[in-house]
């Protein structure tokens, strides 16, 4: 055998030496082209989030200790008539494992909703619920809730289909922070200083204290398109609260000076949340060929 055949064979040898060494399949990621039998990634990613929200207090298990009046215990289901329009920013990570950690900040109102105002504020609001402006005229004053929450959450994706896909399933998540709420007076077009500056604190039954959420619901993520993200949670919220005012006047709970009592406000929440994951994709699938 010349040299020139002992080159050829050993090139072919080196070749056929490659060849059965080498892997059965070979693994790509990609898009995931048809024909291919693909296996959807778990990603991880920040996540911003909008919501909307109806709020609804229960009667039942709200309740006060230490209540000092002799009237109804003004717990937010008595004072304010639901439901109540919550609107909501978040900021999460989702990890690869289906952990969710957010921080949150929500509002919810109602719609002119203060409950028995002219029980309530006898020496303010006239038999017929009008306050008399400086101009001798109806001062057509509007009254209403107006509740803030700041808090942090720690939750758990459960996935109802991982092979079609996996970052998305049932949800499970618990926060807690910091609430604090009032009635807000709003005068439209007459003066009227029975409600003008710190007059208006006397009624406005400013109270704050710490907020504690379970969250139940459905996290969907789309596996490429980023702006078809949501989540529609059930939520059962408790409040502790109390009175940042020095004094409080209200006819209907004997309220006449400072209010000691400890309130526990029940909640219920029904949320969605549109989500806009940070990041150009926001799953990665994987085939074999």
């Amino acid at each position: 055998m010349n040299i020139n055949g002992k080159i050829i064979f050993m090139v072919l040898l080196a070749g056929l030496l490659a060849v059965h060494n080498a892997p059965a399949a070979q693994g790509q990621s990609g898009t995931g082209g048809s024909g291919h039998n693909g296996v959807l990634d778990t990603f991880s990613c920040p996540i911003v989030g909008f919501s909307v929200a109806g709020v609804i207090p229960s009667t039942g298990a709200s309740a006060a200790s230490g209540f000092d009046g002799t009237g109804v215990v003004p717990t937010m289901a008595d004072l304010y008539k639901p439901p109540y329009l919550g609107f909501g920013v978040h900021f999460l990570y989702k990890t690869r494992q289906h952990w969710v950690f957010s921080v949150d900040g929500n509002i919810w109102f109602g719609s002119d909703n203060l409950q028995y105002r002219t029980d309530r504020m006898g020496s303010v609001f006239s038999r017929d619920s009008l306050i008399i402006g400086t101009n001798g005229t109806d001062a057509n004053v509007t009254c209403y809730n107006r509740h803030i929450a700041v808090t942090a959450g720690a939750g758990k994706i459960f996935p109802l289909f991982p092979q079609k896909n996996p970052n998305s399933g049932l949800l499970l998540k618990l926060n807690a922070g910091y609430q604090r709420g009032q009635t807000i007076f709003m005068l439209n077009d007459v003066n009227a200083p029975q409600l003008d500056g710190d007059y208006a604190l006397l009624y406005d039954h400013q109270r704050h204290g710490l907020l504690l959420s379970e969250a139940i619901g459905y996290w969907f993520m789309s596996n490429h398109a980023n702006l078809v993200n949501c989540a529609l949670t059930f939520e059962v919220s408790q409040l502790w609260s109390r009175s940042t005012r020095d004094y409080v006047i209200d006819n209907r709970a004997g309220l006449k000076g400072k209010d000691n009592t400890r309130y526990f406000d029940l909640l219920y929440t029904l949320r969605f949340t549109w989500m806009f994951p940070l990041k150009g994709k926001t799953v990665r699938e994987y085939y074999f060929y």
